[in-house]
This record gives C-alpha cells, sequence and structure tokens, in this order.
C-alpha cells in the first residue's frame, strides 16, 4: 500500500485579504504545511488540487487571478502532480484518478478547503473509488453558512462535516495521528 498527500485547494482567494476568507485558514494552512514536510520527508507522493471557477458568476479562484494560485504554505514542488479542477468533486473531469493509480497510490490522507465543499466531495469520491482515506481536520477550514434564515457558524459546519466523514467514510486525525495511520 502507497500512502498519498492530497490538498485540496489551498489557495490564496480563502487567506485574509482572499475573496472568500474562511474561519482558520491561516491555521489549516500551516498544518496542512507541517504534514506535507512529513510526506516529502519521507518520500511519498503529494498530489495538490487547484481550483478554477468558470462558471457565470464566479467570484473567486477567477482563472488568471493570484487568488486562484496555491498559497505559499503548500506550493508544490517540481514533480508534484498539480491537478486543476472546475467542480467540488477533484476526480470530476481531471486526471486525477489516474495519476494517483500511477503513483500505486491506495490510501489518501487529504487536507485542503472548504472543508464542506471540495474536501467533503472529494473524500466520499475517493473512498467510493476504492482509496482508503483519511482527513487531516487539522488542514482543513470552512467558513459560516446561512440556513433557515440563520448562520451556522464556521466551528459548527466544520463540525458537522468532520463528524459525518468521521462516521462512515473514514478517520479524521490530528496532526498528532498522521505517522500512526501511515504506519498502520
Amino acid at each position: 500500500m502507497t500512502s498519498a498527500l492530497l490538498i485540496i485547494d489551498i489557495q490564496n482567494d480563502y487567506f485574509p485579504g482572499g475573496r472568500m476568507e474562511l474561519v482558520g485558514a491561516q491555521e489549516a494552512g500551516s498544518a496542512a504545511a507541517r504534514i506535507l514536510a512529513r510526506f516529502r520527508e519521507r518520500g511519498l507522493p503529494v498530489f495538490h488540487v487547484r481550483h478554477e471557477s468558470v462558471r457565470e458568476g464566479a467570484s473567486f479562484f477567477l482563472p488568471g487571478t493570484a487568488g486562484a494560485d496555491i498559497h505559499p504554505l503548500v506550493t508544490p514542488l517540481d514533480g508534484e502532480t498539480v491537478v486543476t479542477k472546475h467542480f467540488p468533486n477533484s476526480f470530476r473531469e481531471t486526471p486525477l484518478l489516474e495519476a494517483l493509480r500511477s503513483a500505486g497510490a491506495t490510501r489518501l490522507l487529504v487536507a485542503g478547503m472548504m472543508t464542506h465543499m471540495c474536501v467533503d466531495a472529494g473524500v466520499r469520491a475517493a473512498v467510493d473509488l476504492g482509496f482508503d482515506c483519511a482527513v487531516l481536520a487539522d488542514g482543513t477550514a470552512t467558513r459560516d453558512l446561512d440556513f433557515g434564515g440563520e448562520t451556522v457558524p464556521a466551528h459548527r459546519v466544520q463540525g458537522a462535516f468532520l463528524a459525518a466523514l468521521g462516521s462512515a467514510y473514514c478517520p479524521v486525525l490530528g496532526e498528532d495521528g498522521v505517522d500512526g495511520w501511515l504506519d498502520g
């Protein structure tokens, strides 16, 4: 079994000053960066996914803008795969599945943004495609959402989506649990 790191949409627009700032983006990006360093030290494959919004009316991750660039905390190195997507699911109409299979990846540790959208969609798709997954909770971030005339705070959105993934799809880990998962 080969473990790989999948980093989804850790892009500039989600950070302070961006067009869609998330709660805890800096902390999540920093946690993802620390795990990225551990994967690189072990010589394990790393896959970066970046979103470009091409739908009419999109307001962030616009093609050709600095906001759509991968954040400097997790800048890809030469030889690391970078996949561009246009939908929440990282596998939809992208070469990600083929790239993972070519690398022999069977286990994925997932970090990224937004927890409630692209991380959730990507993890569920990966599990459905047969990958053994885990989510790095510390390396994910989301935002407040509105529902039924009420604002659902980001920490509740985060908790609900991580709890849902952890209840049926995969383990949800803190940074301290990653080495055990990798060695397990």
